[in-house]
């Protein structure tokens, strides 16, 4: 049986310091439980889909992952049998630097990896502000929604939607282009609307990609209730010939007060960030900063799924130190949603904040 060893980007340990290893294990996990048959449900592989196919069915035998040091240097190895499309997953991990196939004792032969980039990486990369989330860990738990939800056997096939209903400036969603997606964004501060469309313009304009970018009013029940960004976009000309174009939409509005401004079934998967309760919050009723997480997700998750089509997932991450894991928890599956089980990926962000992932996905 083939063993393979995964070299993590050295940026990974950056922004993780000693945890990168156990957080790219747990996400590594996650792909190889949807590869492997023990760890799929097949009836999330929509019908006609690559993934209910002989040639890309799912890789048998994939052992536990461990960490091990070769040649001075640590990787993450585990046993199986990837097929070139398995390989294409986990190539999408977000730490992901070097994957090899190990021959014999340390010597090993590498694998090209394939991960979706319709976009250079400076999309991703450029964007510096305050409260920012890091990329990477965007790109992790957009990874876990998808890989928990309907949609997962046509990840690396494009044509899916996500949604992130606190949208800042746009890390998630410029994460979704990046991988041909299209995304819809919520985001209540018009400062922060205003940020994205001008770096979201300035970016297209620099690279010479057509597009088209309005910010126009919504209306609702005749009075202004928003504002909607709205951008067509295409990796090349040849694509936009072809019409082979993505859309993003981005409101400034009140996530929690979107009836009427979205229409339902928008999104395949929805990934939030939400308030930290440091130096990130959220307007409550009175028109106020609410620093309680566990008070936003309670009035927007109804508001939420409706958004959702069916076999959607939803992927939050939070403040564990303002905010108890049952608790959010607890509201999720209050509103009939299925909690996924995912390795341990709580882990220290400065001395405010411990940052944790829950995942969840609809049951019907």
């Amino acid at each position: 049986m083939p063993r393979y060893a995964l070299l993590l980007a050295p940026s990974a340990n950056r922004v993780y310091a000693d945890q990168a290893a156990r957080l790219a294990s747990a996400e590594l996990a996650a792909f190889l439980d949807y590869l492997a048959p023990a760890g799929r449900d097949d009836d999330l592989a929509p019908a006609g889909s690559d993934d209910a196919d002989g040639p890309s069915s799912p890789s048998a035998g994939i052992s536990e992952i461990s960490v091990i040091n070769l040649g001075g240097v640590e990787y993450l190895a585990f046993d199986g049998s990837l097929s070139e499309r398995d390989i294409a997953y986990v190539s999408n991990l977000s730490s992901a630097y070097a994957l090899f196939e190990r021959v014999e004792g340390e010597l090993l032969r590498p694998l090209a990896l394939s991960p979706l980039a319709r976009y250079d990486s400076d999309l991703i990369t450029i964007p510096k502000y305050a409260g920012k989330t890091n990329e990477q860990f965007t790109k992790l738990v957009l990874n876990l929604t998808i890989l928990a939800s309907g949609s997962a056997g046509r990840m690396l096939d494009g044509g899916l939607t996500v949604l992130d209903p606190l949208a800042g400036r746009g890390t998630t969603l410029n994460q979704a282009l990046m991988y041909g997606y299209d995304a819809v964004g919520v985001e209540i501060d018009g400062k922060d609307v205003e940020a994205y469309k001008l770096f979201l313009q300035t970016w297209l304009k620099r690279k010479r990609l057509k597009h088209s970018a309005e910010l126009v009013p919504v209306r609702r029940q005749g009075k202004r209730a928003a504002r909607r960004l709205e951008v067509t976009m295409a990796a090349s000309k040849d694509d936009h010939k072809a019409g082979a174009v993505q859309k993003l939409v981005m409101l400034q509005a009140d996530t929690t007060q979107l009836d009427g401004l979205l229409r339902g079934g928008v999104a395949d998967v929805l990934v939030a960030d939400l308030p930290y309760g440091v130096a990130h919050g959220s307007y409550d009723d009175e028109g106020g900063i609410s620093r309680r997480p566990l008070d936003l997700l309670e009035r927007a998750v109804p508001q939420w799924l409706p958004l959702l089509r069916k076999g959607g997932a939803l992927g939050l991450s939070w403040n564990t130190k303002v905010a108890r894991r049952e608790l959010a928890e607890d509201i999720l599956l209050a509103n009939g949603l299925e909690i996924v089980p995912h390795q341990p990926l709580e882990h220290r962000v400065d001395q405010g904040i411990e940052r944790d992932v829950v995942v969840a996905r609809m049951t019907a």
